[in-house]
């Protein structure tokens, strides 16, 4: 079992002969015994040795005070057979400082060299700076520890990150090319994942625009590479080293069916790193990551709910367009990743491959087959078991010439062929990723059509634009509204129709699972525009017109997308969550057939006057004690500042509100607005003007505040706002709340006096710095700076 003198397998020095044993023995209820070997060498080293014998199975193994772990898997007899404990790998020199292990020379950074720092700089410059300084790229953002591959948990056993020159005599990005075939997943739940990359190799040019040519680990290697995702509206480039988790020497994740070849894992690592770790990528949509390679619009189709007529020429088409495409079958209870009789998995995703009509001849017929292509992305024997499936005898009758066109092949890889028929009745969802317009170049693209597309961002935020779906029609008005156009592509046919693609993709939720954020439920609605210049769509607006189109459903996916047929015209696209108050940002991309203008609608900060309402004997009292209040308080000069502002009206508003009177702050920003000359003081006259002012303010608190709980929430505050005569637009309209917002979510009485009294301040220095009227005002920085402090 263990020789008495043997070599180091890192030193190569031999270890000392020398060393006592101790054994311990124990029997288990179920009639095995575990047999514990302790052996203490004279360099001081610890070795602990344990057998199960009998029973339902078992393990020996090895284990060192050395930082070494040796394991043998051993059964000995025993009813159930099997291996159990916890397997660990010999811990070899850590990549960063070893030399020489395999056929590698790992250059190790130079001594007193800093940490690189990526915020700014680019695959070259990194790259050019690590060979001038003869070190291996070590990337500072997504480091070789165990956080980039978990968040939430520590990892089962203990991984090595290593890099390929590590793992193999010759690593290369590519051999042969890629392939769907080089992709076989590993211990990470990212099928999804792997069945957009076998999508992705069918269409060389979009797959070297996401792994950019020129990389490899022979001309100048320096341990980095890069790698291009569509995010949000724009391609960024992600930088990583190729230290990659490994175990037994063996990536843990994504690897290729050649031993040799990185181009898989090292994409798998840079999507990782895009959504802050590995395990961020555990569960998904192939849709996802089909639009994050493309920049496209993804489809999708519910065979549950109906096969479109023309669904087989939407695939070829699709084919012969370079679109990704993707299918499963939905996982019962319980039962996820399941083997159906047929072969299939529920719950797990495929890539579809190919779509073609194939010919068929028999002896006393002939004719053609639609046919689908469809592949795991485990790359195993797990495959569809029905007609047309490897090796069944429906395959003679398609001739030898037909089958090599195919690309035919029986080995247990993972793909297979169904007829469309077969793969309708037994598949159930199909993703359909529709290159963008900036996917390919005019060149690349052949001259076929492409789709024209605008998009927005925008972001809904709890208490002022995050108002639900229509069930929620109260606060669903203050959702974010964008306007498009729809026109009909085709003058010289009889159907008056436009198409577009509307597509809603929320931001960043996979980076911040770690945070304890998923994927809100969210869709959009579509309304029909009356007048095509109109500003924000109020909630009588809602209340009386239907929507004309909607989302296919409200759901916790990344994108949500619809395609519409729709008459001429102008329309407001609506995007919500389902339930208000939910926070997130997200882009709305919108595809037509021609080009469209499209654009939020939003008001223009502006503000106009509004006439006092008419005095009731009651504002005539108050009028008449305001006065007395203020002739009493003013003194022989008749000014009063601040404080006294706050004494005066505090006796005449509380009567009205229950409040804690006027805050210091508040009244100071009140005698800003009047004090023209800067004396931080109000006549009569300019509080005459103030007091105006009021009136109007108060009489909008009190009719926008219908529960009369002395509050506004923020729904009610940009109704009131309108109603004082202020226009606000949205991203302004935003601030404010989170200005002036209490922690509650409510504006008390006190806050929106002072929120008015500010705004009207501004416009009115505005005013006075743009006499022409021309939309812009000029302040040197001594003027701005006088300006927002004094107001």
């Amino acid at each position: 079992d263990f020789p008495p003198c043997r070599k180091n397998f890192r030193t190569g020095r031999k270890m000392s002969q020398s060393y006592s044993q101790r054994v311990e023995t124990r029997t288990n209820a179920d009639g095995s015994q575990v047999k514990t070997t302790t052996t203490t060498y004279g360099d001081g080293r610890v070795e602990t040795k344990t057998e199960t014998i009998g029973g339902g199975g078992s393990f020996n193994g090895f284990s060192s005070g050395g930082g070494m772990t040796i394991v043998k898997p051993r059964a000995y007899g025993g009813g159930g057979g099997g291996v159990g404990g916890r397997v660990i790998k010999p811990t070899r020199p850590s990549s960063r400082y070893s030399k020489g292990w395999g056929s590698a020379n790992i250059r190790q950074p130079p001594k007193n060299s800093t940490p690189m720092e990526l915020e700014g700089t680019t695959y070259k410059e990194i790259k050019a700076q690590c060979l001038k300084e003869g070190r291996l790229f070590e990337d500072p953002d997504f480091p070789a520890v165990d956080s980039s591959i978990f968040y939430s948990r520590a990892p089962p056993r203990q991984f090595e990150w290593k890099r390929p020159t590590e793992l193999c005599e010759d690593p290369k990005l590519f051999v042969g090319g890629a392939s769907r075939m080089d992709i076989k997943q590993g211990e990470l739940g990212d099928c999804w994942l792997l069945a957009a990359i076998a999508s992705l190799t069918l269409n060389e040019k979009l797959l070297y625009r996401v792994v950019p040519k020129g990389q490899s680990f022979t001309e100048d290697y320096a341990g980095i590479f890069h790698f291009q995702f569509w995010q949000y509206g724009r391609w960024v480039d992600v930088i990583v080293d190729d230290r990659l988790p490994t175990y037994y020497d063996r990536l843990v994740f994504m690897h290729s069916e050649e031993k040799n070849e990185y181009w898989s894992a090292l994409l798998e690592k840079a999507y990782a790193k895009l959504t802050g770790s590995y395990e961020a990528l555990k569960g998904g949509s192939t849709s996802e990551a089909m639009v994050d390679f493309t920049g496209g619009v993804v489809e999708m189709y519910d065979f549950r709910k109906e096969v479109p007529a023309n669904m087989f020429t939407i695939l070829t088409k699709a084919m012969e367009r370079g679109s990704l495409m993707g299918c499963s079958i939905e996982a019962k209870p319980g039962q996820l990743e399941a083997e159906l009789p047929n072969g299939l998995i529920m719950g797990h995703a495929y890539s579809l491959t190919d779509a073609r009509a194939v010919n068929i001849q028999t002896s006393r017929t002939s004719g053609v087959i639609p046919m689908v292509r469809v592949r795991n992305p485990w790359g195993n024997e797990c495959e569809w078991k029905g007609a047309w499936s490897d090796k069944s005898p429906e395959w003679n009758y398609i001739p030898e010439d037909e089958r090599q066109e195919m690309g035919l092949t029986f080995d247990s890889d993972g793909e297979f062929w169904m007829s469309f028929q077969d793969f309708t009745h037994n598949f159930q969802k199909i993703e359909i990723c529709n290159l963008g317009p900036d996917a390919l170049t005019e060149e690349e693209s052949g001259g076929k059509k492409k789709w024209e597309a605008t998009s927005q961002d925008g972001s809904w935020r709890k208490r002022v634009n995050a108002g639900g779906c229509r069930n929620f029609l109260d606060t669903f008005w203050t959702n974010p509204q964008y306007r498009v156009h729809v026109t009909d592509p085709d003058d010289d046919d009889d159907e008056d129709l436009g198409t577009i693609l509307v597509a809603l993709l929320q931001k960043e939720r996979r980076k911040k699972r770690k945070e304890g954020l998923d994927l809100l439920t969210m869709g959009y609605s579509i309304y029909r525009l009356k007048d095509p210049d109109c500003g924000p769509l109020d909630l009588t607006f809602f209340k009386y017109n239907a929507s004309c189109a909607k989302a296919p459903a409200f759901i916790n996916m990344r994108e949500v997308c619809g395609r519409h047929k729709l008459p001429p015209g102008h329309y407001c696209v609506m995007p919500s969550t389902f339930e208000p108050n939910q926070e997130g940002d997200f882009l709305l991309r919108i595809f037509s057939e021609k080009a469209a203008e499209a654009g939020e609608i939003d008001e223009e900060t502006g503000i106009q006057d509004i006439d006092p309402p008419p005095k009731t004997d009651e504002d005539v009292a108050q009028d008449e004690a305001l006065k007395s209040a203020f002739i009493g308080i003013a003194g022989e000069d008749m000014e009063i500042d601040a404080y006294e502002l706050k004494d005066v009206l505090d006796k005449a508003f509380k009567r009205e509100f229950n409040f804690d009177g006027f805050s210091n702050e508040t009244c100071r920003s009140m005698v800003a607005m009047r004090d023209f000359d800067r004396s931080g003081k109000l006549g009569f006259d300019e509080f005459k003007e103030l007091w105006a002012d009021l009136r109007v303010w108060k009489g909008m608190f009190k009719k926008f505040d219908q529960d009369k709980s002395g509050h506004l929430n923020s729904y009610e505050l940009r109704k009131c706002l309108n109603g004082a005569g202020f226009r606000i637009s949205n991203s302004t309209f935003n601030g404010l709340v989170m200005r002036y917002c209490h922690k509650d979510g409510h504006i008390y009485f006190d806050d929106f006096i002072l929120c008015a009294a500010r705004l009207k301040t501004m416009f009115d220095i505005f005013k006075e710095m743009d006499p022409n009227k021309t939309g812009t005002a000029g302040f040197t920085l001594d003027a701005f700076v006088q300006t927002t402090m004094y107001s």
